[in-house]
């Protein structure tokens, strides 16, 4: 080998070990955030070794397609060489690549969203906006639907049919008596076959019975959403605002900061703390749409940093749409290139020369 090529050699070698060493670098991150309990030089050794394997398939497809050299098991070795790469390059390499490098150009963003939602209702709690509205917005369901029954009932006892108040008319009582948290509703006196005259006196008679009955549930609903312990919760909502303030101010201050599994971790830890208050005391929060009050109320939530910091995630929520605009195509492309550089110095270097 003359000097030329062995300079040459040596450098596609370097070459490949730059270009390999961002990309193992970027999956041994995403693997880092989806197995924060591995230690960092676990990820590592595991990456490396998939890389390099990977880069081997890479070189066994390019050495069956050189018909220039003696090759025995040709096709066995192209077919091996693919599916090692389909294996090791686009199951693992590239997918986490493209998680690390976008959840890097997108985290302090996400972040921010998340923050500032999860501060706006823990504050609705701290300033105990919601109390009133939540008490009115309950009455009024109940209200809405005792009327219904209401005129349920006065249908069944004008009923010209069947006049009177029968079985029907009973079961609406029991459904009344679940309505207003009573055991039961007594029926009212009454002879069948009365007039007209009678039955809408009647009808005024439960009217004016179950409006009361109303009235006393009312009262119980104030009583027992003012009976909670405001105190308990103004200041369980104040702690978990303070807790994510500290990230937001640490955020600010050192805009890489989540670059840090660390740190991302603690973010999340932090703002769990906040979705469990919201979610707790969910009844005094006006949340802006269903899609936020599911985010909070879901049995096990998931924060949005922590979402992003899962692989499996990112890409599962970009397929549904979730991410469009935010350049997850241009970091798979990056990814996809910076590999595919990293193979072809490889292939170069060890050259299969006859």
């Amino acid at each position: 080998m003359n000097g030329e090529n062995k300079f040459l050699k040596l450098f596609y070698i370097i070459a490949f070990l730059a270009f390999a060493g961002v990309s193992c670098w970027a999956t041994a991150e995403s693997l880092h955030m989806l197995l924060p309990t591995w230690p960092s030089v676990f990820c590592y050794v595991v990456t490396i070794g998939f890389f390099i394997i990977a880069s081997l398939g890479t070189k066994m497809i390019v050495d069956s397609l050189n018909q220039n050299i003696y090759l025995e098991k040709r096709g066995l070795r192209l077919i091996g060489g693919i599916l090692i790469v389909l294996v090791f390059w686009l199951v693992c390499s590239m997918p986490t690549n493209t998680h690390t490098f976008f959840y890097r150009s997108v985290a302090n963003g996400i972040a921010k969203d998340d923050i500032g939602m999860t501060r706006g209702y823990l504050n609705q709690l701290v300033n105990d906006t919601q109390i009133e509205d939540q008490i009115r917005k309950k009455q009024t369901e109940l209200d809405n639907k005792i009327k219904a029954k209401l005129t349920d009932l006065e249908t069944e006892i004008k009923n010209e049919v069947n006049p009177g108040f029968g079985p029907h008319a009973k079961e609406i009582l029991r459904q009344f008596a679940d309505l207003l948290d009573v055991p039961k509703v007594d029926p009212i006196s009454y002879t069948g076959g009365a007039s007209n005259e009678k039955r809408e006196k009647l009808v005024k008679q439960y009217r004016t019975k179950i409006y009361a009955l109303e009235d006393t549930k009312k009262d119980a609903i104030r009583a027992s959403m003012t009976a909670t312990n405001k105190d308990q919760y103004q200041k369980e909502a104040q702690t978990a605002v303070t807790n994510i303030q500290y990230i937001a101010d640490e955020k600010n201050n050192n805009p890489s900061a989540l670059n840090s599994v660390d740190f991302a971790h603690e973010v999340d830890n932090r703002l769990l703390t906040g979705y469990a208050t919201i979610k707790t005391y969910n009844n005094f929060v006006s949340f802006d749409n269903e899609t936020d009050k599911e985010r909070y109320t879901t049995l096990h939530p998931i924060t949005k940093i922590k979402r992003l910091m899962s692989v499996f995630d990112v890409w599962k929520d970009t397929f549904k749409g979730l991410y469009k605009g935010h350049g997850f195509i241009f970091w798979i492309l990056i990814s996809i290139l910076m590999d595919i550089a990293a193979f072809i110095f490889f292939d170069l270097a060890f050259k299969k020369e006859d």
